[in-house]
């Protein structure tokens, strides 16, 4: 039973959910950078200082807990099997991130909102740096390559060139409008690297 919510942590839960909606409602209505976060705390009724006990930015709303989400990822890649290949292994790392997200309609709407504004993309990458950083150890383990109290630069470069594929077949999943198979547009594109 201790992983079950505490009351108070479903009503944070379940604000937070209403505060997310509301942005995104809000976001895909007025778009991403002329909407305020003032607007967003009257729309939901809420002061603009409970907005961010939530939220550290309107950027988290559509990006999610960055921090989080890396752990996440960070803790699949290390619980795939340990003879499995390094991409092997970060493909399905990755795949928690889609059980994670909402239904394909909301994961649309914020692939959209985050595809006009410039902001978020900014977020997105210094969220990419610190995922090179977190899941690096990992990777250089599976490649083979030497322990070091720094990250082995290759590891960190595989990072960041699985970080581009998963980015370029969420673009392409968002341009199909869901349509396409994002596993699969996400193997051709490592593919194509390895080649």
């Amino acid at each position: 039973m201790a992983d079950t919510p505490t009351l108070r942590e479903r009503a944070r839960s379940a604000a937070r959910a209403e505060i997310a909606a509301t942005a995104v409602r809000l976001f895909a209505e007025h778009g991403f950078e002329a909407t305020t976060v003032d607007q967003i705390a009257a729309a939901v009724g809420i002061s603009r200082r409970s907005f961010f006990h939530y939220f550290g930015s309107k950027e988290d709303v559509v990006l999610g807990d960055t921090d989080a989400l890396g752990e996440t990822v960070r803790a699949a890649l290390e619980a795939r099997p340990p003879e499995e290949s390094a991409w092997t292994a970060i493909r399905e790392a990755f795949k928690e991130l889609r059980r994670r997200a909402g239904s394909e309609k909301e994961q649309l709407i914020l692939a959209g909102i985050h595809d006009q504004a410039p902001s978020l993309r900014a977020r997105h990458l210094e969220k990419h740096l610190r995922w090179q950083e977190l899941l690096a150890p990992e990777i250089q383990r599976r490649l083979g390559l030497p322990p070091s109290p720094d990250p082995d630069p290759r590891a960190l470069a595989f990072v960041a060139a699985a970080l581009a594929c998963l980015d370029a077949a969420v673009d392409a999943w968002y341009r199909s409008g869901g349509t396409d198979d994002i596993e699969r547009l996400f193997t051709d594109a490592v593919a194509t690297l390895r080649d």
